[in-house]
């Protein structure tokens, strides 16, 4: 039996996405991260600017999210986030979201399964404990709402 314990929020700032066009999986989009802030009973800090999501958006709208950053934590230290996930739902949904109004995110599917590593001594437990999160597609933004799998 799996059991979840939340672990942190992260709000994400974004940029404009950058449209590479069709490739041969989808159409392909770059959204660079522009900074953000990351809260939590265990983890609190800011989220660095210069990562970026690289997104495959396939026919039927599903985004296949591939986002990578870092955290600088309240106590110096920085960690590695990678995070894969993908968005779904229904074609006026994802057209709204698209044209960056307000969404109900129980309108959509946004999962994750963001992977934390870093070299400080202080959060190496983070190098070896999976998780999971749910996340909401905000106008400049994306909410991340990760849980630590017990």
């Amino acid at each position: 039996m799996l059991d979840l314990r939340p672990f942190c929020d992260l709000e994400i700032r974004l940029g404009a996405p950058l449209e590479l066009g069709i490739a041969l999986r989808g159409r392909r989009r770059i959204i660079p991260i522009t900074g953000g802030t990351v809260s939590g009973a265990r983890l609190q800090g800011a989220v660095l600017p210069g990562g970026a999501d690289w997104q495959t958006v396939f026919e039927d709208g599903t985004a296949q999210l591939e986002a990578r950053y870092t955290l600088k934590i309240d106590d110096g230290a920085l960690i590695d986030v990678t995070n894969y996930g993908y968005r779904h739902g229904p074609p006026d949904v994802l057209a709204a979201l698209a044209r960056g109004e307000p969404v109900d995110p129980q309108q959509y599917y946004m999962r994750t399964t963001p992977r934390f590593e870093t070299g400080d001594p202080r959060h190496a437990w983070l190098n070896h404990t999976l998780f999971v999160a749910t996340g909401a597609r905000l106008p400049d933004a994306v909410r991340i709402i990760v849980f630590e799998i017990l």
